[in-house]
């Protein structure tokens, strides 16, 4: 499908906008505006959907550095100010359009409670029950007098569920469905357009957003859901989910899967280079210091780190 044109001002002040949102400065002030600037017009608002979507296909990115670099490559080839605009919309139309979350950005940046890239969050809520936050997620926080309610709205959160003197349910909401605690230790998380719980202790019932079914999962198994189809469900060690512990820990799994879980907490991109992607690794790797991580695998396999940047790593064979 032909993307429709837009304006390159409108894409430039949306690529500004999302420098601002995206830099860790924005003030409550910054996303008022920018409520008011999609607004103006569908032009400004298909604007912004493409900035979303890039948003969304760069979260590991600085997204000043990927603005800024393009800034300095039209500077160096003596581009104008309106062509400089319009290769920030071409950025913008680059992006893909598919939604890889049911929830906008500024729900993620207004959320109860979140955490940046490579941050992890304790939290205790009201009833007792805890919480931890992992790398670049957020979650709103609704208790009433009929049920406890946690949307996850990006992101992994593992939840250790206390008893509640009025029996009210513990439901972990995602894009895809919801996850009913029946007393249990859970992880849910949430990776573009499913969702997967892996339970710990206890039970916990899952369903669906558009399926009427649910299934129940039991310590020590793990299922992934869409919004109107289960995967199939799986066993897998409980004491391989170390996250929580700052650790990755690595039996037999591909590099390139590997890579892909660091690339979750650190900033910039991390790449795998496809003659070593299927190279399988085991091991304990360090979630806190991913540079550690990598120098572990290039010291211990025949592997090399190549960067442009810090914030563009690729990993590849070492001749």
């Amino acid at each position: 499908m032909t993307s429709p044109m837009i304006n390159p001002q409108i894409l430039g002040e949306a690529a500004d906008w999302l420098v601002q949102l995206h830099s860790g400065n924005a003030t409550p002030a910054d996303h008022q505006a920018i409520t008011q600037w999609r607004l103006r017009s569908a032009e400004h608002a298909q604007a912004w959907q493409r900035a979303e979507a890039l948003l969304g296909d760069l979260r590991s990115v600085p997204a000043n550095v990927a603005i800024q670099t393009l800034k300095r490559a039209a500077r160096r080839e003596g581009l104008s100010r309106r062509q400089t605009l319009t290769r920030l919309g071409l950025l913008l139309l680059a992006g893909p359009v598919g939604i890889a979350s049911q929830h906008a950005p500024w729900q993620q940046w207004s959320a109860d409670q979140r955490t940046a890239v490579g941050e992890q969050k304790n939290l205790q809520l009201a009833d007792g029950t805890q919480l931890l936050l992992n790398t670049d997620s957020a979650v709103d926080i609704t208790f009433s007098p009929i049920e406890r309610r946690v949307m996850l709205l990006n992101g992994e959160l593992l939840i250790n569920t206390a008893d509640d003197s009025s029996a009210r349910p513990f439901i972990v909401e995602t894009p895809q469905g919801s996850a009913l605690s029946l007393g249990s230790r859970f992880c849910v998380r949430i990776d573009g357009s499913r969702s997967q719980v892996s339970v710990l202790e206890g039970r916990v019932q899952i369903t669906p957003q558009l399926l009427q079914q649910s299934n129940t999962l039991r310590a020590g198994e793990r299922q992934g859901f869409k919004l109107n189809a289960f995967d199939t469900a799986e066993t897998f060690d409980r004491n391989s989910l170390a996250w929580d512990k700052g650790m990755l820990l690595a039996n037999n799994l591909r590099l390139d899967d590997l890579l892909n879980e660091l690339s979750r907490y650190r900033h910039g991109v991390l790449r795998c280079h496809p003659d070593v992607a299927a190279l399988r690794v085991s091991g304990a790797f360090s979630l806190r210091d991913t540079d550690a991580s990598l120098r572990l695998l290039s010291d211990t396999l025949p592997l090399k780190i190549s960067s442009l940047t810090r914030y563009w790593l690729s990993v590849e064979p070492r001749v």
